[in-house]
């Protein structure tokens, strides 16, 4: 479960393409990074595969189901961490993810274990107005995973995090090694660490497809660099 198909999709927005023909697979419980330079289509396709919209030409199924606004099965599937948190900062950790848990239809027992899963569980009845940055991030993976997805869409989740609540974060992602994961990031060093394969997107074309699975830091940024065609990291 959680395998994902993306065939020949393209997404305009007004007279810009920003994806153009895009094909790849994720198989089942793999984790796959998606990169590229400001501009290359990686928040367009998250939104796609988030159901946030359709694309224009193309089909996008997870385990063979069509991922469209309206797919509400699909959707059942997917845990999305986007740039906003989706979390309510007058309530408590804990009454954000019961109230998570009743729109889900979620046994409110799993509340506690997601909780201690991010570890939150000392801070379960803090507002989540008085959180820092990095355990706000910790609770919105929280919500995301509440449901038990099989996928788990992460749009630039160590953005603003220091090197603590970086290091933090990627602990906790590798509780959920079991699940099919895409993850969009600028952090190409970090991202060795957490995905099997990279997928670079340049002008909204997918441009390469690098294996990590050999954890080869340099060796990756240099297939980057070469397909974006420009030093980014200097």
């Amino acid at each position: 479960m959680g395998t994902i198909s993306v065939d020949g999709v393209t997404r305009r927005l007004g007279s810009t393409t920003a994806l153009r023909d895009v094909s790849f697979t994720v198989d089942s419980g793999e984790h796959v990074g998606l990169f590229g330079p400001n501009g290359a289509g990686k928040t367009s396709l998250m939104q796609l595969l988030s159901t946030l919209a359709s694309p224009d030409d193309g089909r996008i199924r997870i385990d063979g189901d069509d991922v469209t606004p309206d797919a509400t099965a699909v959707r059942a599937k997917l845990g999305v961490v986007s740039h906003r948190p989706m979390v309510y900062g007058t309530l408590t950790a804990r009454e954000n993810l019961r109230l998570h848990a009743r729109l889900r239809t979620v046994d409110t027992a799993r509340v506690e274990r997601v909780l201690e899963d991010v570890n939150l569980r000392t801070h379960a009845s803090t507002r989540v107005a008085d959180f820092s940055h990095g355990m706000t991030k910790r609770l919105s993976i929280a919500r995301a995973v509440l449901h038990d997805p099989t996928v788990l869409l992460l749009d630039e989740p160590y953005a603003g995090l220091d090197q603590r609540s970086a290091m933090d974060l990627q602990r906790i992602l590798t509780r959920f090694d079991d699940r099919t994961v895409v993850i969009a990031t600028h952090d190409l060093e970090r991202a060795v660490d957490d995905c099997d394969r990279a997928l670079v997107l340049v002008d909204g074309t997918l441009e390469r497809t690098v294996s990590l699975t050999d954890r080869d830091r340099h060796s990756f940024e240099t297939a980057y660099l070469e397909a974006v065609g420009r030093s980014e990291l200097q």
